[in-house]
């Protein structure tokens, strides 16, 4: 398979990206990342993942994550409060990808299993939904 000039620079882009991702990893974080994720990866699995670069490898061959989806590794270092690898990889997809949060919203919360059952909660209310506030007393 190949890849155009452009899919090659993206995918050494996402390569150096996991890579990244992976040297700021300790065995203690891959601990809490995996706890974080234990819903989709079964135990058996999970005792056999040793390293960051498996668990990513792991989260490829179970379509978790790609270069062009990363919601899920956002959707794990956010719950797992990780701020630092989040704004990496939110960094990743808004200048290599090219997408914003906005874009990303309803993308997200189809790919995340847990996230599905809010997708009709976190929407922009309409205008007949907004609390229209008084405006405060005027002072005396």
């Amino acid at each position: 398979m190949s890849y155009s000039p452009k899919e090659s620079r993206s995918m050494s882009e996402y390569s150096s990206l996991l890579s990244e991702l992976s040297e700021n990893i300790t065995n203690e974080d891959l601990e809490q990342l995996k706890s974080a994720c234990k819903e989709d990866i079964p135990g058996d699995q999970s005792e056999n993942i040793t390293s960051s670069k498996e668990w990513f490898s792991y989260l490829e061959k179970d379509d978790k994550l790609a270069p062009d989806n990363l919601s899920y590794i956002e959707h794990i270092f956010e719950i797992s409060r990780r701020p630092d690898l989040l704004t990496r990889v939110i960094e990743y997809r808004t200048t290599v990808l090219k997408i914003s949060d906005d874009d990303e919203i309803d993308t997200k919360l189809t790919r995340i299993p847990s996230a599905k059952k809010y997708k009709d909660i976190i929407r922009q209310p309409s205008e007949e939904e907004i609390i229209k506030l008084a405006p405060p007393p005027k002072k005396v």
